[in-house]
């Protein structure tokens, strides 16, 4: 019953996290708000998006569970190891993008800018470097609970919906320039195509 309860509200974090980073919606806000009040959309969408992510993280830790399995040392440390290349890896992508313009700050400060295109750094090896590093962050986990492996499943599934669409989103906005890096650089996995 635990599963059901975290896929249930995963699936509405989800649902409700898409409609608000939806272009529609966007442009249904700018158009009822103003564009003024949209410098802050950002900052609000990431701010909104964590604290109605952490209600998921109590039903993980809070409902009944059940160890699925537990790595012992030394693999557990090596699995640790690359958690922690992986948290680097997320900020490297992070700083990458920009700090500031990921955090919705710029956007607060210097008002919406045209989207930059990025095809170096991480980019050049995986199109997705954060939803791969995160992906990896987590199936790193030297101890599984049921739970958490709910979670980790729902979540995998939702990066990989929410990457598709992103991908239409970028195909629009760049264009040939976007067709031409996706067929050159792996989604996800590097050295794999598609």
């Amino acid at each position: 019953m635990s599963a059901f309860y975290i896929i249930l509200s995963l699936l509405l974090w989800g649902l409700v996290h898409s409609i608000l980073a939806s272009l529609r919606f966007k442009s249904f806000l700018s158009n009822l708000l103003g564009d003024a009040p949209m410098r802050g959309y950002r900052l609000f969408y990431n701010v909104f998006s964590f604290l109605t992510f952490l209600p998921i993280l109590y039903l993980v830790a809070a409902l009944p569970d059940a160890r699925l399995y537990s790595v012992s040392a030394p693999l557990s440390y090596a699995m640790m190891f690359g958690q922690g290349v992986m948290v680097i890896l997320l900020i490297v992508g992070v700083f990458q993008t920009g700090m500031l313009t990921f955090a919705g700050l710029r956007q607060l400060i210097e008002g919406e800018r045209p989207p930059k295109f990025i095809t170096n750094g991480l980019y050049r090896f995986v199109r997705h470097p954060l939803y791969t590093a995160g992906i990896l962050f987590l199936w790193l986990s030297p101890q599984v609970t049921v739970n958490s492996f709910t979670l980790y499943i729902a979540a995998m599934i939702y990066i990989f919906i929410g990457a598709y669409f992103e991908e239409r989103k970028l195909a629009r906005e760049f264009g040939a320039a976007y067709a031409e890096y996706r067929s050159k650089t792996p989604m996800f996995i590097p050295c794999l195509k598609g």
